[in-house]
């Protein structure tokens, strides 16, 4: 596919539509101006609701290389940014040690080279002539530590590396950056990126999601899937609420049992499709 970008909004919405993705008008509008802005897109929400998706849809929907940063806990620089590749320098300067060749200044010049060098995530997103989509996942599973390596990333879209300088990007990233807000962001994150408040949808929004995912989803399981889950979703006693991807995995499952409605037989088989909790899963049974 040509890359290509959304030259409005109904474009952006109409192009993410026909890959599937379903979005309004009004949450299409920050992921418009993210890309028309060339800035990073803060986009959080509830496990589930379709910020991942968001990214991933965008570079399909244009044809753009998806580069993920899946964040976690003790995730730092050098597995963000770039790593050097140890094993072969350390060859390298054992060779030129049996060869007595070069001085040892020149042998760190060269082993600190780009030869050398290993792209992680971040540094594979701008040194690459065509543009990108660089989704930075979950970035609350991340240490508050690891925020402030990215700050000069999301301001300048540019990274450091002591041994070869500041390194800018060829093509600014289209950069999407997803919280679960398991915590607070720090501010100065927040000020770098336009923002987008995602949650799960509304039944009918839900309804349109599954017509357009589950090839042949009759329409009353469809409706009484989503009424479903939206009643779980009001449960606050739950440790872990479904989102659009169960609800997808429910009629699914219920599909491929040869079922069309939502009785409670096909319920107890086919709960664990959007319940992933074992006390959860007790507490819906007992309702059946």
């Amino acid at each position: 596919m040509v890359e290509t970008e959304p030259t409005n909004v109904d474009e952006l919405v109409e192009r993410l539509a026909e890959h599937n993705y379903i979005i309004d008008r009004i949450n299409a509008t920050p992921i418009f101006l993210a890309m028309r802005l060339q800035k990073p897109l803060l986009i959080e929400g509830p496990p589930g609701c379709g910020k991942t998706e968001i990214a991933k849809t965008v570079a399909k929907s244009f044809g753009f290389e998806l580069i993920r940063l899946q964040c976690y806990e003790g995730l730092d620089y050098s597995h963000a940014v770039y790593e050097w590749d140890y094993p072969r320098q350390l060859l390298e300067i054992k060779l030129q040690q049996e060869a007595q060749s070069k001085s040892n200044d020149a042998v760190r010049q060269k082993i600190y080279s780009e030869n050398f060098l290993l792209e992680r995530p971040l540094l594979k997103s701008i040194r690459t002539h065509r543009r990108t989509v660089l989704l930075v996942d979950e970035i609350d599973r991340a240490d508050p530590e690891f925020e402030g390596f990215l700050l000069e990333f999301l301001s300048e879209f540019q990274v450091s590396i002591p041994e070869l300088g500041t390194i800018k990007a060829e093509s600014i990233p289209y950069v999407f950056v997803t919280s679960n807000k398991t915590r607070d962001l720090s501010d100065a994150v927040k000020r770098r990126c336009l923002y987008l408040s995602l949650t799960y949808p509304s039944i009918q929004r839900e309804v349109d999601i599954l017509k357009k995912r589950v090839k042949g989803v009759p329409d009353n399981l469809a409706v009484e899937a989503s009424e479903l889950v939206a009643r779980i979703r009001q449960d606050d006693e739950l440790i872990r609420k479904p989102g659009t991807a169960e609800t997808i995995d429910l009629v699914s499952s219920v599909m491929a049992l040869g079922g069309s409605s939502l009785s409670p037989d096909i319920l107890q088989k086919t709960a664990g499709a959007i319940l992933k909790d074992e006390s959860d899963l007790a507490r819906f049974l007992s309702t059946l």
